[in-house]
């Protein structure tokens, strides 16, 4: 269909932002910025045809600059937990931002690139982003190369796609960080939309959200999603583990994962209709309900807080480096970095 730029905004330093607009032959829309490699507007329509954005997001690029909650983003090189803020490799101390109580959250709040602004190219219905990290960036080793592929299918698919490599062995787990509200972006509280997880198993966390290393059943629990339920049904159970991170934010070992492509989630709200599935080659997803949004003002001056979005973000589990039982997301010479998700609206 054609990919349509315009400037979005202007960095500190003076460069442009600009917004991506990519379409299908559906009608669906989606606009993505090179800022944070961004999902800004996720345009799909309810069962009667009639179109909504379903992401949180902002109107402006500058707003992405401060983004406490993360909308949308592109997180990296390291997304979720490393606990203590520190990590041995080849026998090597690295040391991260703390940034998260005595841990480090998504690489860092500021220099991630979530924060970086991205080279974009339009490769046919597709638009790739690059952004290139140094040895030693934000602590973590290597000169890294990535990648991200962003395509909008006419079977209402938004696939996507990472690349990234290393000429040292170093960390990478990226994940996108988009807060999806099936009802519309406008439209409150996710707590009455539907959610089944293909997670039989979670790893559960300690205080400040790093797991314990073991990998866990749902079943008995109300982390248990593996049969459709309202999100909110359980969300205030009298259970540590949703006490421990205010409701639903951990992370779900997807059943059966191998490296390829698999189903791992379907959301569903009733009243419109929307049905959105999540597939991945990925081991782990991150639900997180929204819990501790920021009290803040959005795309058309709507209020967005706590659970008025739901992510689920794919990839390697949290603080994997420190759990020999973990998939370890170990990547350098020889061995790149390559991930797919799709978000599928059915």
């Amino acid at each position: 269909m054609g990919i349509i730029k315009e400037k979005f905004g202007t960095m500190k330093t003076g460069e442009e932002i600009h917004l991506y607009t990519l379409k299908n032959g559906n009608g669906m829309e989606a606009k993505i910025t090179n800022f944070g490699a961004a999902v800004v507007n996720l345009m799909v329509p309810d069962k009667d045809g009639v179109f909504a954005d379903v992401v949180l997001g902002f109107d402006k690029a500058e707003d992405y600059f401060s983004n406490p909650s993360f909308f949308g983003v592109t997180i990296g090189p390291n997304a979720n937990r490393i606990g203590g803020a520190a990590f041995t490799l080849n026998g090597e101390e690295y040391h991260l931002p703390v940034n998260d109580g005595p841990n480090n959250l998504h690489s860092d709040m500021d220099g991630g690139y979530q924060k970086g602004l991205w080279k974009a190219e339009v490769d046919g219905d597709s638009l790739k982003l690059m952004i290139e990290g140094r040895d030693g960036d934000l602590g973590f080793p290597g000169n890294k190369k990535i990648t991200m592929t962003y395509t909008l299918t006419d079977d209402n698919e938004l696939k996507l796609k990472y690349h990234a490599s290393s000429d040292k062995e170093t960390l990478i787990n990226l994940t996108n960080h988009t807060y999806f509200n099936l009802a519309g972006h406008d439209s409150g509280s996710i707590e009455g939309q539907f959610l089944q997880l293909h997670a039989a198993h979670f790893t559960p966390v300690l205080p400040g959200a790093i797991p314990t290393g073991e990998i866990a059943p749902v079943t008995g629990t109300p982390l248990d999603f593996t049969e459709k339920k309202q999100i909110g049904k359980e969300i205030g159970a009298d259970y540590e583990q949703l006490k421990l991170v205010q409701g639903y934010d951990h992370n779900f070992v997807i059943d059966g994962a191998d490296g390829t492509m698999r189903e791992a989630a379907e959301a569903e709200d009733v009243e419109s209709g929307r049905k959105m599935k999540v597939f991945t080659n990925l081991p782990g997803m991150q639900f997180y309900a929204g819990n501790c949004i920021v009290e803040q003002s959005g795309k058309g001056g709507v209020q967005y807080g706590p659970r008025t979005g739901f992510c689920l973000e794919t990839h390697y589990f949290p603080d994997n480096i420190h759990h020999s039982g973990f998939p370890q997301a170990v990547f350098g010479p020889g061995k790149d970095f390559e991930a797919e998700t799709i978000y599928q609206f059915v």
